[in-house]
């Protein structure tokens, strides 16, 4: 991945071939961006998880960053869900103490930033965190909110949090994830997820504790509609009352759904790059972004897992408009699209969309977006 940084013209005309697709990505860069859906498991540098592993002895297949990729990034994998899943079982592995919770957590707000991302909502999954040195949930809960609460100080990217639960622990798991994030809930925790292996674990399962998380006052986003079809699209919303679907793709399977979905305005979370990876779609010219916009939804645009995907939401720009033939103004439509579904009270709402609208003032696309 090639950061640029350099200034440019918001309203650049694009030329063909190799210096068309330098314009568009420093256009890409250049725009001020909101991610909906980052795990931070999936957001650790590979320097960083080869400098914990020195210090602190992990035992891992290579301490060379190249030869260490394959085990933690999409590289020439073919792309399938549950091998996607596979790449987490080391990752879990690099969540030695505080410090190193609070390194990665950092970092990941900070790569956000350098992207120019100026809203993030920053996922995370607590047994994945303590796994590794059996550390109490509610401990490295506290380490990533207050983590993210000192980078609000420093940062230009306003950072949420949002605690999930993976599908495929216990229930008493999703209560004690829950019980947690009601604790915790503010200005950073404003959300719980359901996550992980869509496939063998249903929603249904989950449907007390996300009614008590709702009954709390939590946003809830479900993934849905990944890996599994348009009836899981369903269940999320029916049983788990999402308020916004992760992923969400295969609901255009199923008119019906994709009618609650709008009547409801509930946005879907859409990762083009993870959803080729993890086999959701057959390749990039097959993905459904164009027919999620024509079809008149709340699509937003995101990363996922910036670091096992090897991707930034710069390069899901790029992909979305080079690969899967997007029109460029449906950038900004996925932007205001985002702020509408930001788990944040009104008011800062309100604010938000102040901010993008000026920071997009001399984008000529952008205005009639914001309307």
């Amino acid at each position: 991945m090639t950061m640029i940084t350099q200034p440019t013209t918001a309203n650049m005309t694009l030329r063909r071939g190799p210096e068309s697709q330098k314009l568009l990505r420093v256009w890409a860069h250049n725009l001020p961006k909101i991610d909906l859906h980052r795990h931070l498991e999936g957001s650790l540098r590979l320097q960083t998880l080869s400098e914990i592993a020195l210090e602190h002895g992990i035992d891992l297949p290579s301490y060379d960053i190249e030869q260490l990729r394959p085990y933690v990034q999409v590289t020439d994998d073919t792309p399938d869900f549950h091998r996607f899943l596979e790449k987490f079982r080391l990752l879990r592995r690099f969540y030695t103490s505080k410090e190193a919770v609070q390194r990665l957590t950092r970092e990941a707000i900070i790569d956000a930033t350098e992207d120019n991302i100026r809203y993030l909502e920053l996922r995370f999954n607590p047994v994945a965190l303590s796994r590794a040195q059996g550390f109490p949930l509610a401990d490295v809960v506290e380490w990533v909110v207050d983590t993210v609460k000192n980078s609000q100080t420093w940062t230009t990217t306003r950072t949420c949090l949002i605690l999930q639960i993976p599908r495929e622990e216990p229930l008493r798991i999703a209560e004690e994830i829950v019980d947690l994030a009601i604790a915790f809930k503010g200005s950073l925790v404003r959300a719980i997820d359901l996550a992980g292996d869509e496939v063998h674990y249903p929603a249904r399962v989950f449907k007390d504790p996300f009614q008590r998380a709702r009954a709390a006052g939590l946003h809830i986003t479900v993934h849905a509609g990944e890996a599994s079809g348009a009836e899981s699209v369903r269940d999320a919303i029916t049983l788990l009352g999402a308020d916004r679907i992760g992923h969400g793709i295969h609901c255009i399977e199923n008119s019906e759904v994709v009618q609650m979905l709008y009547r409801r305005a509930i946005a879907l979370e859409v990762c083009p790059t993870s959803n080729f990876q993890t086999g959701a779609v057959l390749g990039l010219t097959a993905h459904p972004l164009n027919d999620l916009f024509g079809l008149r939804l709340k699509v937003t645009i995101n990363t996922d897992d910036p670091s096992v995907s090897d991707t930034t939401l710069t390069d899901e720009y790029l992909i979305a408009v080079r690969a899967i033939g997007l029109q460029k103004r449906l950038i900004f439509r996925a932007l205001r699209n985002a702020i509408e579904g930001a788990f944040i009270p009104d008011e800062e709402r309100d604010g938000l969309r102040t901010l993008f609208q000026q920071a997009l003032a001399d984008y000529p696309e952008a205005p009639r977006e914001f309307q």
